[in-house]
């Protein structure tokens, strides 16, 4: 069977360009005598929908998009993954499913079995689960003399090789296996995380070899608010070699032929290569799944800054992204020379302007209310704000998105202005740790597989934004080490405390690290929570990111320094 694998870029709630994906694809896959074409979780929609899926008439359409669609496969097979109305009396009124379209009719639907309710997954609100379906929903399916077995994502993720605790107590492969499928297929929208795709593989091959199929999955692509989804669809046979693989990080539409295919040498992505397009694509689709044509940018001289606007560039063009410099009384003749020397670089369109005056006149007009206080953290941030103002009127003058700069490492323990450099619509660098901003950086700068170096034939981030010590520039001689431990201690601590989940005596424990030094910024991670949901929404790449897949309480007195009191 000569199997396509769709791998689409739908835009969550467009139901009708996302139907029209879907028949283009089909169009180029009768083209190519493909016999089945296979499409994404939750296609017609787009991942995740969130709460469209309480909007009675979304699901209307969909089933109505549906039914256009099956009536296009008269000399194809079509796998198409929708939200299906519940038939049952109890329980929640929809199904994850995904329906199996020949001869002009929607021939077969399975419903998803495992639900996911974990860190960005929320399913378990939404969809009853498949083994309360109708009996008949989820056999095997025939087609073309081929016994199908259809698994929608989280239904593939049961092998224990590759899951540390299993979350489930059944497997939707194993019982279909046993209803007799010959193969597997598995329509996905599988979130993007760095090495989570040599997870992926591993998975489908020991999937093949442990029930001797083939497996065939096929993912979505695109960024969706801070999710970013990678692609990479791929087919293993049954021995477990690859032998079909789209594009990462692009739409693609890739045959497969269970009988002829060789194994193929598939060469991964590196871990920064892969986190540069994941950041590039997530920032595109968001500009232009919201209707923006340009992007703005506060550029300070430094590394953030430098790394955030090289990526704008990548996303929409250098003729698209503007950056503006604010220098202060404290700001450092490099500071301005840096963020020129970057615009220039790039190309792009820079603008000046300074903000002495405008902080004396505040400080001015607040020193008689402040009588008897001394000069502290006030004044410092009055600076960012203002600079948040200028900002914003850019962004609110040329209709571009103001996106902001901090990194991972500040964000978590609040060395951030709310209202300040926090103003902006997207966050481009929040899920990326300091010492990765430095790695990503220079990748751009010196990798022959970076598309900014090949595109500009030299390195387009100043050296000197990469070497200078970090700095906020509000007081004078001001340098980031002064408020927190090297960013290589810190890093560590933030990925063991928020990605891990380690407790700080663990952390004390396996780093060797100071005791009072860990307690102090492990209880400034969990005080600048009320910070975070202030924050834009940021792009995720690394396995717990500061958004929706972490739901952590403001309102609360959890304090890692104290033990249990009897």
């Amino acid at each position: 069977m000569r199997i396509a694998l769709a791998q689409i870029n739908p835009t969550v709630g467009d139901i009708s360009g996302n139907m029209n994906l879907i028949l283009d694809a089909i169009d180029h896959a009768k083209q190519d005598t493909a016999d089945l074409v296979v499409f994404p979780e939750l296609a017609l929609i787009g991942y995740p929908p969130r709460d469209l899926l309480m909007k009675p008439a979304a699901i209307r359409m969909c089933q109505q998009a549906l039914a256009r669609i099956a009536e296009k496969c008269s000399d194809i097979a079509a796998i198409v993954g929708y939200p299906c109305p519940s038939e049952t009396e109890r329980g929640l009124a929809l199904f994850n499913a995904a329906a199996l379209c020949f001869d002009g009719k929607i021939q077969h639907r399975y419903v998803k079995h495992l639900l996911p309710t974990y860190d960005v997954f929320d399913e378990r609100r939404y969809f009853e689960p498949g083994y309360r379906a109708q009996e008949d929903v989820n056999d095997v399916a025939s087609y073309k003399g081929v016994r199908i077995g259809v698994t929608i994502c989280e239904d593939l993720w049961t092998d224990p090789a590759v899951i540390d605790r299993q979350l489930y107590h059944n497997d939707p492969v194993k019982d279909l296996v046993n209803k007799g499928a010959q193969l597997i297929i598995n329509c996905s929208a599988s979130p993007f995380v760095m090495q989570k795709h040599d997870k992926r593989i591993k998975l489908l091959q020991n999937t093949a070899r442990r029930f001797n199929v083939p497996v065939f999955y096929c993912n979505q692509v695109g960024g969706n608010d801070e999710l970013v989804f990678d692609g990479n669809s791929c087919a293993v046979d049954k021995l477990g070699n690859v032998i079909g693989h789209c594009s990462a990080f692009e739409s693609d539409l890739a045959i497969v032929d269970t009988e002829v295919s060789t194994p193929l040498r598939v060469i991964p992505m590196g871990t920064l290569e892969s986190a540069y397009y994941a950041l590039v694509l997530g920032l595109r689709d968001y500009c232009n799944k919201c209707g923006f044509k340009s992007i703005v940018l506060g550029l300070s001289g430094g590394i953030d800054s430098a790394l955030t606007c090289a990526i704008a560039v990548s996303a929409l063009g250098k003729e698209n992204v503007r950056g503006v410099t604010m220098p202060s009384r404290y700001s450092s003749d490099g500071s301005v020379s840096d963020a020129e020397d970057l615009a220039k670089r790039l190309g792009i369109k820079f603008h000046q302007v300074p903000i002495a005056e405008p902080h004396q006149t505040l400080e001015t007009l607040l020193t008689p209310h402040f009588e008897g206080k001394e000069a502290d953290v006030t004044e410092e941030n009055i600076q960012a704000r203002i600079r948040g103002v200028i900002l914003m009127a850019f962004s609110n003058k040329f209709n571009s998105l103001l996106v902001t700069t901090g990194n991972k490492s500040e964000l978590a323990v609040g060395y951030c202005t709310l209202y300040g450099d926090m103003c902006g619509g997207m966050a481009v660098l929040s899920d990326v740790p300091k010492t990765t901003v430095w790695a990503l950086s220079k990748w751009i700068n010196n990798s022959e597989n970076s598309p900014l170096r090949k595109a500009y034939n030299m390195a387009v981030i100043p050296e000197s934004s990469i070497t200078k010590p970090p700095s906020a520039e509000l007081r004078p001689d001001q340098k980031d080490e002064d408020s927190l431990p090297p960013y290589e201690i810190l890093d560590q601590i933030v990925e063991r405390y928020v990605e891990r989940d380690q407790s700080a005596d663990q952390i004390i424990e396996q780093t060797g690290f100071d005791r009072d030094m860990v307690l102090r910024f492990v209880q400034l991670i969990d005080r600048n929570e009320y910070k975070r949901k202030q924050a834009a929404p940021g792009l995720k790449i690394t396995g717990r990111a500061f958004g929706v897949g972490r739901r952590m309480p403001m309102a609360q007195r959890y304090d890692n320094r104290k033990t249990l009191e009897m």
